[in-house]
């Protein structure tokens, strides 16, 4: 049982923000945003194969980084292999046994085991596919030594305080805060196998929840008739955004220790915008109970929401804290994307060509230089985002080439520019550069 008494109010801990990390430059990104730790997979054995993950080189150097950084760094192995999958899950185990890593997500019993077969000392997560929705299943895990239950996305939050209250202080909870969910409960789906030969217990879902469906009638195979039709077709399965930034602090009242984002298949952009703005949100939680608050009457600065508006995401609801799937399956109205908008380009700072520095000068204007993403026009309206601060609105006035002539435009992906700046910004190394105004469905 919890080492607290019964009916003892639980003594507030600041929650971790975990973000995804798709690759090694996206874990960089989530870490100066703010990430206190990452979770990412190596090229086999997670369930996100469609983002560029890390080899076995590439987890050691992500290892160091965040740990150089007082950050920490956990491994998905959470998918279901087979028999013939093992001796390759056991070589790729050992040959990271000395990496560091401070958790493996994992579902499989199978997995666990050899996980504690090579590395006896390893902290095990119990993976969201293994479905811990109630106190009993969450006691068997840590009874059999698990130090963190990801919990199912299908619990309210007075199942994940039962959670909490029946389980040692050594066992911490994580809940997913942001991004997709699946229609399936909690991930485990055989649609994705059936229908395109993709196992998504194996990382390869093909995502046929999102497709649109109708009916057939046997004797009518040319006339589909639409389950429940609006402007865009039927889409009886496709889910809603996850975006529960506003109920962080009754998330934490309720005993859940690290916020996870969904999205290592995801923009670097979006691992900046979503990041910086839960760690904002967390810290500003932590301020509010310094001063004396109650975390369930905390809400974050408006402004946050903008920001998370600003990525791609389908519609945004707060899943099943509140109701249960029975009572609203939380799919989607609008089949389209609100797409992010556009990554403009990175700040590089580095000397600036004479010919840029001196013009800009005459003027009164500062120059600086940056790393082109999408085309930048001179005259464009932008936002620069930094660690700590939503966006900060200015105007690209002047461009000039890395050899400092005038340009109109850097219409290249990865050419270096200059361009001197209407605005009061000062961008660091790594700052993100985004297409100002409203974002689409704002």
């Amino acid at each position: 049982m919890n080492t607290a008494a019964a009916g003892t109010p639980r003594a507030f801990v600041k929650p971790e923000v975990l973000a995804p990390a798709g690759d090694p430059a996206k874990l960089r990104t989530a870490e100066r945003f703010g990430a206190d730790a990452v979770y990412l997979s190596g090229k086999r054995y997670g369930l996100r194969s469609a983002c560029a993950n890390f080899s076995e080189e590439e987890l050691g150097e992500a290892s160091d980084y965040m740990h150089a950084r007082g950050k920490k760094l956990y491994l998905t192995v959470n998918t279901l292999p087979r028999a013939d999958e093992y001796p390759g899950l056991e070589r790729f185990l050992r040959n990271i046994s000395g990496m560091g890593i401070d958790g493996f997500i994992a579902a499989d019993p199978g997995v666990i085991s050899l996980i504690r077969e090579v590395m006896p000392g390893a902290k095990i997560h119990i993976s969201t596919q293994a479905g811990v929705t109630s106190p009993r299943t969450a006691l068997a895990y840590a009874a059999a030594g698990a130090s963190r239950l990801v919990l199912a996305r299908e619990l309210g939050l007075s199942d994940i305080s039962a959670i909490r209250a029946a389980l040692p202080g050594s066992v911490s909870l994580e809940v997913f805060v942001h991004g997709a969910m699946c229609v399936s409960w909690s991930g485990r789906c055989l649609l994705s196998n059936a229908l395109a030969g993709r196992d998504a217990n194996r990382g390869e879902c093909a995502q046929p929840c999102r497709w649109n469906y109708a009916l057939i009638e046997e004797k009518r195979p040319g006339q589909p008739i639409p389950v429940e039709e609006d402007r865009y077709g039927t889409f009886i399965m496709s889910s809603k955004d996850l975006c529960l930034i506003d109920f962080i602090g009754e998330l934490a009242a309720a005993g859940a220790a690290s916020f996870k984002i969904e999205g290592r298949v995801k923009s670097a952009y979006y691992a900046a915008a979503v990041t910086g703005a839960y760690r904002i949100a967390v810290d500003a939680l932590a301020d509010h109970v310094r001063a004396g608050g109650v975390p369930e009457d905390f809400r974050p600065d408006p402004s946050l929401m903008r920001e998370l508006e600003s990525v791609s995401h389908r519609e945004y609801c707060t899943g099943f804290l509140h109701v249960t799937p029975a009572e609203n399956a939380q799919v989607v109205r609008d089949t389209d994307y609100i797409r992010e908008r556009p990554f403009l380009a990175v700040s590089a700072p580095g000397d600036i060509p004479g010919g840029a520095a001196a013009g800009a000068a005459a003027r009164g204007e500062r120059v600086f230089r940056f790393i082109q993403k999408n085309r930048v026009t001179a005259g464009d309206s932008a936002e620069l985002l930094t660690p700590g601060r939503t966006g900060i609105p200015f105007v690209f006035r002047s461009l000039f080439d890395a050899e400092g002539n005038p340009v109109t435009s850097a219409p290249h992906p990865g050419m270096v520019f200059f361009a001197s700046v209407g605005g009061d910004i000062s961008p660091l190394e790594g700052d993100i550069v985004r297409g100002g105004g409203k974002a689409s469905g704002e």
